[in-house]
């Protein structure tokens, strides 16, 4: 039988939208099971404690389990890999970050493209840096610290994290945009770093407020500037880095992807519900107690905040030709 005109045009238009309708109703009554929620670094660290705190937020708005499952590795990326491989139903998201882009650049035989199998689904905060030296450096602020070791070139040690690590590569850049020569001294993880900083193994580093907060605030550690483009208000008085470097900005982020495939509906619902979650005073104070500030995007804000970052510091970690340990 053949049909009318007009007819076969009313099928082909409720064809077309049965995809939609049908991902807006999944949408809809998301979840129905138990969420995991992928960590790609160890229990117990600052990767963790945010996820755990944004885990249990959802699993109190949505009804269902938010289960962290920590997948740590190779700087995020056996977790990660993880995500890119699960279906893309909701039910497996991934804790992602900055150190995402810096492995874009970092390493080069990954079995995944970040920024094309990953699909943003909500910011969670910024994380501030802080340039911070020993107490022996005689050196009160940027400008002085600048002066000093330009006069004494590739005398100073600049402390790290680990190579590739958000501290290392913000050091790099400071480095770059000022001409200053300093030795990059990698540890293996922040309690290490600190140690040679307060006893003088290094000079200088760019670590997360977090890490350093208790020791600045004791007196221990002398912080010169923060490394966001504003200041913040966990350090009040202490000036940024570009207001004696116009240009200069470091800071992690922290946030929530999805395999690629992942429904746009689904991927909505996420951003709705995580950007509410990021309105509770309770929530936004306990990130304040980290140092982070609240950063509540939508997923094509989000895209955009990736692919500028992606391109900054790989521009960065291929000029200082970093390679992973």
């Amino acid at each position: 039988m053949k049909l009318p005109r007009r007819a076969f045009l009313h099928l082909a238009a409720g064809a077309a939208t049965l995809p939609l309708a049908t991902s807006v109703a999944c949408a809809l009554d998301y979840p129905t099971r138990p969420v995991h929620l992928v960590t790609p670094y160890p229990a117990g660290g600052p990767a963790d404690i945010h996820a755990r705190l944004i885990g249990q937020a959802l699993s109190e708005r949505l009804g269902k389990p938010f289960v962290i499952d920590n997948r740590p590795g190779a700087n995020g990326n056996i977790g990660t890999e993880v995500v890119v491989n699960a279906p893309g139903d909701g039910y497996t998201i991934l804790l992602i970050g900055a150190f995402n882009t810096f492995n874009t650049a970092l390493y080069e035989n990954l079995n995944f493209v970040f920024i094309r199998d990953i699909a943003p689904v909500a910011s969670i905060s910024r994380n501030p840096f802080v340039m911070v030296v020993s107490p022996s450096v005689p050196a009160g602020t940027v400008p002085d610290f600048i002066a000093y070791a330009r006069a004494n070139p590739g005398k100073l040690n600049m402390g790290s994290g680990g190579i590739g690590s958000p501290h290392h590569v913000a050091g790099e850049l400071f480095m770059a945009m000022t001409g200053v020569n300093m030795v990059h001294v990698p540890f293996r993880g922040d309690a290490p770093l600190i140690s040679a900083l307060l006893n003088g193994q290094v000079q200088v580093s760019f670590p997360p407020i977090t890490v350093s907060l208790e020791y600045i605030r004791g007196g221990k550690l002398r912080a010169l500037a923060v490394t966001t483009a504003t200041r913040q208000d966990v350090l009040p008085g202490i000036p940024t880095v570009a207001e004696f470097v116009p240009g200069y900005e470091a800071s992690g982020w922290l946030g929530i992807g999805a395999p690629k495939s992942t429904p746009t509906a689904i991927v909505d619902r996420l951003n709705g519900e995580i950007n509410a979650v990021l309105t509770d005073p309770e929530i936004r104070a306990k990130l304040a107690s980290f140092g982070d500030t609240v950063l509540a995007l939508s997923p094509a804000e989000f895209a955009e905040l990736i692919a500028k970052d992606t391109d900054k510091w790989g521009k960065v970690i291929r000029a200082a030709n970093i390679k992973p340990e």
